[in-house]
């Protein structure tokens, strides 16, 4: 008689994380009722609806957290067999909408539906993270060698990067290709080949930037000098915001006053001024310009704080996930927020330049918030695995030794 081999039974989800998360939604609603509603009231869009953006970033929240604790009661290994099909799903998705998306602030990367927009960049960015990790997993050292192992991947990254490129994205796909990187070079792969390819990211984007400014210059029809023009503008913009205040340094500079005035501690929740009519997008790309209006410096920096806690937190779980895929995973999604809320931070602060990325969690936005959710749902499942009984011992040891294979 055959007898069927007991499972091992499963951890409990990082109690810290959930809440972490929970918390940051919470922040994000009403940071969004705070930013937008105000300006709906002044600018009387969707019915004279204060709470317009409010309501349906909470439908979205609501909705998040359905889909993150389904997803954290999965197995997080059984997404290997689904990653595939999935992957090449948001390959599809990324083609339709470059001929059937509209358009939003130049870049056609959005799906309409009855009032809803559906962004599958956020999905392929997901998608792409489960993916690599579950592909370096397999080849294990063969990532180190170049026709074998890097250049594949390699490929595949080139192609989800270039399909985000046609929309055009490139304050995605800057997210997409840092993300990827920080996932291979966590899998092992060589110094050499990752630094080759650093560098030639680095020349062909200097190499756009000044193909850009000669279009520009000798205006090389309407489309490309508009587009040309847009991406040497935040550039400019960037060096010397208030060299043009009223053009291509507007948005910046209005998110410099909004920082600003919040002083040392801030002008009070809902007390803004910039975001009536100055700030551009303030419920969504420039969200934190508003929080660093009404808290200041001593609320921001508590946020920030909070932030950075919540990734140092999903980065240890991923660390001590005894599965190489999972740590894979975990890194990816944890590199991901990461880099996506420094470059928000980051483009809004003239620390870098603007690129027009949502902050995770914060901003208002129902794909990224979905797919977000589901990321740490994924997060919280892997983090049950670290925290399984009999894996106590094992977790220790893998914490203590380099995950990277020595090189």
């Amino acid at each position: 008689m055959k007898t069927t081999k007991p499972q091992p039974k499963r951890g409990t989800p990082d109690f810290q994380l959930l809440i972490l998360t929970l918390l940051l939604v919470g922040f994000g609603l009403i940071m969004v009722f705070s930013s937008s509603s105000s300006l709906t009231v002044i600018s009387k869009p969707h019915g004279y609806d204060p709470l317009y953006h409010t309501k349906r970033q909470l439908i979205f929240s609501v909705l998040g957290a359905f889909i993150m604790l389904v997803a954290m009661n999965i197995n997080y290994k059984k997404y290997k067999k689904l990653v595939i099909p999935i992957f090449f799903l948001s390959l599809l998705l990324l083609i339709l909408v470059v001929v059937f998306g509209q358009a939003t602030n130049g870049a056609v990367s959005w799906f309409k539906f009855a009032g809803l927009g559906i962004q599958p960049t956020e999905l392929a960015k997901i998608a792409t993270i489960v993916y690599l990790a579950a592909l370096i997993t397999k080849k294990g050292e063969r990532i180190r060698q170049w026709k074998g192992g890097f250049f594949p991947v390699l490929i595949i990254v080139g192609i989800v990067a270039g399909l985000i490129m046609l929309q055009p994205d490139l304050g995605s796909t800057f997210i997409l290709v840092a993300t990827c990187g920080l996932i291979i070079y966590a899998g092992g792969a060589s110094l050499k080949h990752i630094t080759a390819c650093i560098s030639l990211v680095a020349l062909g984007l200097a190499l756009t930037i000044g193909v850009g400014s000669l279009f520009g210059s000798s205006g090389g029809g309407a489309e490309a000098s508009s587009s040309s023009n847009y991406k040497v503008g935040r550039i400019e913009a960037f060096l010397d915001p208030f060299k043009d205040e009223s053009g291509t340094g507007y948005n910046l500079v209005q998110s410099l006053i909004a920082i600003g005035q919040g002083g040392l501690t801030g002008a009070g929740y809902g007390e803004g001024v910039q975001k009536l009519h100055y700030l551009p997008n303030p419920y969504n790309d420039f969200i934190f310009s508003v929080i660093g209006e009404e808290f200041g410096f001593i609320g921001t920096a508590m946020f920030l704080l909070l932030y950075l806690y919540f990734i140092w937190r999903g980065i240890i779980i991923a660390l001590r996930c005894p599965d190489p895929f999972g740590t894979l995973t975990g890194i990816g999604i944890m590199g991901l927020i990461a880099i996506q809320a420094f470059i928000n931070i980051g483009g809004v602060t003239n620390t870098i330049p603007i690129t027009g990325v949502t902050l995770p969690f914060i901003s208002y936005g129902g794909s990224s918030l979905l797919v977000m959710m589901l990321a740490m749902g994924i997060m919280l499942s892997i983090s049950r695995e670290s925290n399984r009984p009999d894996k106590e011992e094992h977790v220790k040891s893998v914490v203590k030794k380099d995950y990277r294979p020595a090189r």
